[in-house]
């Protein structure tokens, strides 16, 4: 505001421009010899489309997020987590606690309704395979990736056969510098090393795993012919040019066990065998061009094979699936920018048990589109649909999305979001039958998030209703079941997250509380039940407090969920019964003996806590009538990690602290 003047000596038609920071540029067209005082009022100019973010369903790690809730180290330096991905998410809210699986089950949703995508490309096979009752862990290591977000719901319509969450994991751009990292732990050994030039730079990572000799030391509870042993690596290529970057990711590795176990079905324990090759791979390129044109394109391919024996059959199965995606960015103004592009995605399934052969062969193709507008510094509106063509189920469909964003101050803000989403049947499903249709969802979600000076608070309540679910008319899905589309569900419920980095000085905690009401009418249920992998309450607590008089670290987590459910044959009422809550203290310890060389401990369920995720029942019962029952229970009480991790770089000061 104020009154401005200016002297000149042009004549004729001219062009006065008006500017001022923060606001919109205005031209006007005045005859020099004819101009006259006049008040002229500039609007705001909304610049940024980012000025509000829609953080609704979305927790991010890392990258450039200005709402990052955990950071990059976070994923390894969490108390009672093995350096897994998957494991460190968790402890925030959104996710259960299933110990006898590993993955990740996300608002009511079965572990295969997350999808995991790597650069923006599908990973087909996220996990390690395993046997019944002994948890995974992701294929992949957070020593090559940047930032992490994990959507529990109403994610972007980029995004497709996913029901209930989405996991992005971003590779990193451009390292920091040369070095090689060498670890030696008591599982295994691993060594990394980055090689960085002008436009381009190369990483590897190699890790030998072998449970052998952690077995012979200290035993679970599962009798092994050979312990669990893994080898594999990853590597990524970057080449920079003029208006773009290219990478290329890939991952292999091979892994087998040989071990029995006890079945409550089975009178003598039973064997399971197998091997496994696991390869993932993608190419990706993202630029500009043109005017404020912006371009992604990708194609993944992935290969899954497991052979062995599982009590007296042989099986023999692999999953070949590849992904190609096209998306084009463009502002069409100042408040207004778009996307829109098409996947593809491929698999062919097969599976050989004994003599019995089945398997399928899939194509979807998609086509996605997304804008965002800017209606005030203040609020933004996403709005977006999804439409996929599936071959195998001969069906199409339209999935719209929409999400809002307001900041009622300037750390503070709502989000809304809704959409659609879907998703085909899975592979224990679609080998036996195509006669299916896809599985749906609806996400209801609002959430407020406050974030100021390294703390953040989040609130978020939800509602997902279930359509189209599959169930079938045995105790397993075989060969000669009946499938249909009838079952329903719903998933409703409440999430907290408190994380302060700033109060107590060296000490950086978090605390996350779900709450979950959630039932289900699907697989052979007779009606509508809690699922058995599903807590009503949840509670993470995780804390981290450097000693700079030790140089050390020391990490606690504790978690908690309430009794999960269970059927009890034995009982007239369908999953009736309750497990005892759960509860596990973790603790681990950095401690830095030079700069670039680590000592690092762990101990998992440090006390020693008895849990138990469910019971196992008997297919008959015995002569007085009662169905026996076996727990299920942990493979070991509690696990124990030691490691020596050294790193050799010329700035003799980096180390692998962030990443344990």
């Amino acid at each position: 505001m104020g009154e401005f003047s200016f002297a000149s000596t042009a004549n004729g038609n001219q062009i006065l421009v008006i500017s001022a920071l923060s606001f919109e540029i205005k031209k006007i067209e005045i005859v020099m010899s004819q101009y006259q005082k006049q008040t002229l009022i500039l609007k705001s100019n909304l610049t940024e489309l980012n000025e509000v973010l829609i953080t609704a369903g979305t927790i991010e790690s890392g990258g450039k997020s200005r709402v990052s809730v955990l950071k990059p180290l976070d994923i390894l330096t969490t108390a009672g987590n093995p350096g897994d991905i998957v494991s460190a998410f968790k402890t925030l809210p959104g996710t259960q606690i299933v110990g006898e699986s590993g993955k990740l089950f996300v608002r009511g949703g079965e572990a295969n309704e997350t999808q995991t995508f790597i650069d923006g490309l599908r990973v087909a096979q996220p996990y390690f395979q395993t046997t019944n009752n002994v948890p995974t862990r992701s294929t992949f290591s957070p020593l090559l990736f940047k930032g992490t977000t994990f959507s529990t719901g109403g994610y972007s319509a980029e995004y497709g056969e996913a029901l209930s969450s989405v996991l992005l994991m971003n590779t990193i751009d451009e390292p920091d510098l040369k070095k090689t990292d060498i670890g030696v732990m008591s599982v295994g050994a691993s060594l990394g090393n980055t090689q960085k030039w002008k436009n381009n730079s190369l990483s590897v990572n190699t890790s030998y795993i072998n449970l052998q000799p952690y077995q012979a030391l200290l035993p679970d509870n599962i009798e092994w012919i050979k312990p669990y042993e893994s080898i594999g690596g990853e590597t990524v290529f970057r080449q920079k040019f003029d208006s773009g970057l290219l990478k290329f990711y890939a991952s292999y590795t091979v892994a087998n066990f040989d071990l029995k176990q006890e079945g409550i079905n089975y009178p003598d324990k039973i064997r399971t065998q197998n091997k496994n090759n696991n390869l993932y791979s993608n190419l990706s390129y993202k630029g500009g061009f043109g005017t404020n044109w912006n371009i992604f394109a990708g194609i993944s391919f992935a290969k899954s094979r497991n052979s062995g024996i599982f009590d007296v059959y042989e099986y023999d199965s692999s999953e070949n699936a590849s992904h190609l995606k096209l998306k084009v960015t463009k502002p069409i103004s100042n408040t207004i920018k778009t996307s829109f592009g098409a996947d593809y995605s491929y698999t062919n399934f097969s599976e050989l048990v004994t003599d019995f052969e089945s398997g399928y062969h899939s194509d979807i193709f998609a086509a996605f589109s997304e804008t965002d507008f800017l209606l005030t510094n203040n609020l933004i509106a996403k709005l977006g649909f999804r439409f996929s063509k599936n071959e195998l189920l001969d069906e199409n469909s339209l999935a719209p999305r929409l999400a809002l964003g307001y900041k009622v101050a300037k750390n503070k803000q709502f989000s809304l979001a809704y959409g659609t989403f879907e998703q085909a049947p899975k592979n224990d499903y679609l080998k036996y039958t195509s006669h299916l249709q896809a599985e749906k969802a609806q996400h209801y979600i609002l959430s407020y998030e406050f974030n100021k000076d390294k703390q953040i608070f989040k609130a978020e309540v939800y509602y997902k209703s279930y359509d189209n679910l599959v169930k079938y008319d045995t105790k397993l899905p075989v060969y000669n079941s009946n499938f249909d589309n009838s079952g329903t569900g719903y998933a409703k419920g409440l999430e907290l997250f408190w994380r302060d980095n700033k109060n107590i000085k060296n000490l950086e905690y978090w605390i996350s509380y779900s709450y979950i009401d959630t039932k289900r009418e699907y697989q052979n249920f007779p009606k509508q039940a809690t699922p058995s992998f599903v807590a009503n309450h949840t509670l993470s607590l995780v804390t981290k407090y450097w000693i700079q008089d030790w140089r050390s670290q020391i990490g606690v987590t504790y978690t908690f969920s309430s009794g999960r459910p269970y059927n009890n044959p034995n009982e007239a009422v369908f999953m009736n019964e309750k497990t005892k809550t759960y509860n596990n203290v973790s603790v681990n310890w950095a401690y830095l003996i030079s700069p670039q060389k680590i000592l690092f401990l762990s101990v998992t369920n440090a006390a020693g806590i008895k849990n138990v995720y469910g019971y196992n029942y008997a297919n008959t019962p015995n002569s007085a009538g009662i169905y026996k029952s076996q727990a299920i229970v942990p493979t070991a009480d509690r696990f124990f990690f030691v490691g020596f991790f050294w790193t050799i770089s010329k700035d003799k000061k980096t180390n692998q602290l962030e990443n344990l």
